[in-house]
């Protein structure tokens, strides 16, 4: 298993606590069904103007097995991709789609089980006409995404995790949650009633 693979492991949580919030997309990222699998891989990252799904239907056939396709866009208006273009992703064995955007096809893409982040179903598409460079610096979700970061995403949200501070991270992670697992809840919370109740007293509090 692959540093990046063994990501899959980790919740989007144990990132978010290690990573800050500068590294987690915002709300609106969502998974569009689920219950759905965690998934974990290097972004492959696209450029899409708004109202044009060009770079994306490109990115299909060069994103390499095991991608996180991560799309910028902003448009909600048009779709990005449907059933066809997530059919391929997944035959190709793309590991999913973040999308800062919109997409279409739902019910196709839920029976797939296709893995896709984004803001919402639209039903109608973008055209295609713009070029534009593939595995440049994107914006999606707030987070600033480099061809090569690990993208993570599981019903919590996504996190990005730059691609120099993978092993790190992942150590770190393994770390804490092999404390959190020897923990029992009565230690958790004897230990949480007290930091609690000394933040209180901090400031006064006594209620």
């Amino acid at each position: 298993m692959t540093d990046v693979d063994a990501f899959t492991d980790i919740p989007t949580t144990t990132l978010a606590d290690l990573l800050g919030r500068g590294q987690v997309m915002d709300i609106g990222i969502r998974p569009l069904w689920g219950p759905g699998p965690r998934v974990a891989g290097p972004a492959f990252t696209v450029d899409c103007p708004p109202g044009d799904n060009l770079m994306l239907h490109a990115a299909i056939h060069r994103a390499a097995p095991g991608s996180v396709v991560v799309v910028e866009s902003g448009d909600l208006d048009h779709a990005l991709a449907g059933g066809n273009v997530c059919a391929v992703a997944q035959r190709r064995g793309i590991a999913a789609f973040v999308a800062d955007g919109l997409i279409r096809d739902l019910g196709e893409v839920r029976d797939l089980r296709f893995p896709v982040f984004a803001r919402g179903v639209i039903p109608i598409p973008g055209t295609k006409s713009a070029a534009r460079p593939l595995n440049e610096r994107v914006r999606c979700g707030g987070v600033a995404v480099d061809a090569g970061d690990t993208v993570v995403a599981d019903e919590e949200g996504v996190v990005v995790v730059p691609a120099a501070r993978r092993a790190e991270v992942l150590a770190a992670a393994r770390a804490k949650l092999a404390e959190e697992a020897d923990e029992t809840l009565d230690a958790w919370e004897s230990a949480h009633r007290t930091r609690i109740d000394r933040i209180l007293a901090d400031q006064g509090f006594d209620g």
